[in-house]
């Protein structure tokens, strides 16, 4: 096993069977997106039973900022692989998933076969209204967190209106403020509000032996499905096309699953035409009520979209290949990330370059969910929304005699419950849903 070398190390080391069972609770509370699962680990692993000392698990949760994927997930899975190594890592990781993603495949399933009852319209009418409140809230609590620097306000300003109104790609977008922030480091870190820390270089051999070797293999798990796939379905079938988007989504998910939501939803709606920009906001009120990372709102999407297409299988098989396929391809690269670079992480805490590409980049994320929180605020709010072209600038026009005004009363009944009562995430959806219900019949 791989130990650190910072400034204060953890001895406490648990057997196998405690690191289930701790990382099976974990799996099971892990609710309220990537701030309140970070915490809760913090406070399993470190307060409470000092598995890992703070400075090893800021460092690494510094780390996992870094790497595309949700970061609270592979946190976990670093934790596992610290205190057993590849079975720890796997067992962690996987646990911190799967009891979100049978939540999720059962809800997508219900979702297929129930969404047109009008009382189901209806439930989600509340969703989808509190999904607006709660994207406004993740927007300003990461801009509150990000944003120190005028410099960081102005990226986060150019990446929404190249998103917005440009209709730049979104891979585009985050990966160029990334590069962008890469060079500012170098000579101007005070933009990007960076420190340096301050631990002493690792000595020893590099690992590269031991990352091509992980890379290889884990890179060949990836690509398993997707093989079996072409080999028996060819490049036509909706499972490839499922498998090959979220596959690309997968190194692009920098910021957490509200900055690649807008992206997800560009392709998912516009461009394969499996669900409407309604039905996505349902989905991601679907994950917010799951443990686990809220990017398994990917899992909602390859089900409905294989459910909707499912020659040669029936609906309810293809759903299910659907959200398998899209499950695997959306997490195994999160392995295959922590796995390649554990051995590098403490390697690289005075990279300066990398943490001014992280820094420009979650500027950037910023713009991407501003995008997004306007993107859903139209498309919930009103029924019919045209696309002007104008030069090189793309504008959403809504059409003002199609405003839902039972969305936007239940819209401004979710903002004053999260901002004026602080409830939790969960209660809101609770009360829109039921609001939703008592609305849905009135025309």
């Amino acid at each position: 096993m791989t130990e650190f070398s910072g400034s204060t190390v953890s001895t406490n080391r648990p057997d196998f069977g405690e690191l289930l069972r701790v990382f099976t609770r974990i799996g099971f509370l892990s609710f309220g997106g990537p701030a309140g699962q970070i915490a809760l680990m913090h406070r399993e692993l470190v307060d409470e039973r000092q598995w890992v000392s703070e400075d090893q698990y800021l460092h690494a949760l510094n780390f996992c900022h870094l790497l595309p994927g949700p970061e609270a997930q592979q946190l976990a899975t670093w934790i596992g692989w610290k205190l057993h190594g590849l079975r720890g890592g796997l067992a962690a990781g996987l646990l911190f998933v799967v009891p979100g993603a049978l939540v999720m495949l059962a809800l997508s399933m219900l979702y297929a076969f129930a969404a047109n009852l009008d009382w189901f319209a209806a439930l989600f009418l509340g969703i989808k209204a509190a999904v607006l409140a709660i994207v406004v809230q993740a927007l300003l609590r990461i801009a509150g967190r990000s944003l120190n620097t005028g410099f960081k306000k102005a990226l986060a300003v150019v990446a929404f209106a190249a998103l917005f109104f440009l209709d730049l790609p979104f891979p585009l977008v985050v990966l160029g403020a990334g590069g962008i922030g890469m060079l500012v480091a170098a000579s101007r870190p005070d933009w990007l509000g960076i420190k340096l820390g301050g631990a002493t270089p690792v000595s020893g051999p590099r690992p590269w032996g031991l990352t091509m070797r992980t890379i290889a293999i884990w890179g060949a798990i990836w690509a398993a499905p997707m093989a079996v796939v072409l080999v028996t379905l060819g490049r036509g079938h909706v499972l490839w096309e499922i498998g090959s988007f979220f596959s690309q989504l997968a190194v692009v998910t920098f910021g957490g699953a509200y900055a690649v939501l807008a992206y997800m939803a560009q392709q998912a709606v516009q461009s394969y035409g499996w669900l409407s920009p309604g039905e996505m906001a349902d989905g991601l009120g679907l994950a917010e009520t799951t443990p686990g990372p809220l990017i398994m709102v990917t899992q909602f999407v390859g089900y409905l979209a294989a459910f909707r297409s499912p020659e040669p299988f029936t609906p309810l098989v293809a759903g299910l290949l659907g959200a398998a396929l899209t499950t695997w391809v959306t997490f195994a690269p999160c392995f295959l990330w922590i796995f390649t670079f554990a051995p590098w992480i403490e390697r690289m805490e005075n990279a300066k370059r990398l943490k001014g590409g992280l820094a420009a980049l979650t500027a950037a994320v910023v713009g991407v969910i501003a995008n997004l929180t306007v993107w859903f605020f139209i498309h919930v709010l009103f029924a019919r929304v045209s696309e002007v072209e104008t030069g090189p600038f793309r504008l959403y026009v809504p059409d003002w005699t199609s405003l839902d005004w039972r969305a936007g009363l239940l819209a401004a009944l979710s903002a004053v419950l999260l901002f004026r009562f602080k409830w939790n995430v969960i209660k809101v959806l609770g009360i829109t849903a039921i609001g939703g219900l008592l609305l849905g019949r009135i025309a």
